[in-house]
């Protein structure tokens, strides 16, 4: 029953917040934010768990499904959309499923929520297989579209994680890695976008930052495979081969170009001083990780 869950229970803190002055509001919020930092940090050995089973899927082809409604959902798709620019994969790579369709991404979508044939087919559509990792987003840790998808996750050999704000989550039920963030009442009744959301916008970060880590898609702390898209972007990878390798603007400019616009393969060019068939080879060999490359 919902009233028994911490997400939607009054926030004893914000009782008469109507009557609060805009700099109280602010303040409380403030307050409350800072909470949820401290949440997380106590799963993160699930997170951990669940991280691991990511790159497992990657390392095998496999794909990160986020699966969610509302605005579980919307943070799904806003974390899958920035892996790409971000690590330079494949759009398919990681993916966000919203119930009723990327339509709930802008409007909400009447009673979509409530719909499990929707999970299923929506899994059907983008072909779930076993070697994939299919994560549940509910700050609730209820809804029948998550409930659904990842039972049909489940059945057909999937890996599959869940996110929840609330302890004892229906949703762990159906996951092999399990994580609730206890984010407790927000300062307005049952407005999981506030608290809520931000925790698992920050757990989102995590998972899928950590899982291209590991999988080779940063050398330091460098975003190595970002994609130069942009003329910003475009600088931004001249940059990050300076900073790689202690050259000069006109010299990173040369070896970004020579490397076909590819700062990896730049990088392994400069500092091993070889040509860019040379450096493709060792990057390939290493699997995409620069530091084993120049080995």
């Amino acid at each position: 029953m919902l009233e028994h869950l911490t997400t939607e229970q009054r926030n004893k803190k914000t009782w008469n917040l109507d009557e609060m002055t805009t700099k109280e509001i602010l303040q409380i919020m403030n307050e409350e934010d800072q909470t949820v930092a401290v949440a997380v940090s106590k799963e993160l050995d699930q997170i951990e768990k669940l991280v691991h089973k990511v790159i497992a899927s990657f390392q095998q082809g496999g794909r990160l499904i986020y699966m969610g409604a509302g605005t579980s959902g919307r943070l799904g798709i806003l974390d899958a959309v920035e892996c790409p620019p971000t690590f330079g994969t494949d759009q398919s790579m990681v993916q966000g499923l919203i119930a009723g369709g990327l339509e709930a991404f802008a409007n909400a979508v009447e009673g979509a929520e409530d719909n499990e044939e929707m999970a299923v087919e929506d899994l059907q559509a983008i072909g779930v297989t076993e070697k994939d990792t299919v994560i549940g987003i509910a700050a609730s840790g209820r809804t029948p579209y998550v409930i659904s998808g990842l039972k049909y996750a489940k059945k057909v050999g999937a890996t599959t994680g869940s996110l929840a704000c609330n302890k004892n989550a229906e949703i762990s039920k159906y996951a092999d890695v399990s994580i609730e963030v206890e984010t407790g009442p927000e300062i307005l009744t049952g407005s999981t976008r506030l608290k809520a959301g931000t925790a698992q916008k920050f757990v989102l970060n995590m998972i899928s930052t950590a899982s291209m880590i590991g999988i080779g898609k940063v050398y330091k702390n460098l975003m190595v495979d970002v994609q130069s898209t942009n003329s910003k972007l475009i600088e931004r990878s001249k940059r990050i081969i300076m900073q790689a390798t202690n050259v000069d603007y006109e010299t990173a400019t040369h070896y970004y170009e020579a490397a076909h616009r590819h700062v990896k393969t730049a990088i392994i060019m400069i500092l091993l001083k070889c040509s860019y068939e040379e450096a493709l080879q060792k990057l390939q060999k290493a699997n995409g990780f620069v530091r084993k490359a120049l080995i």
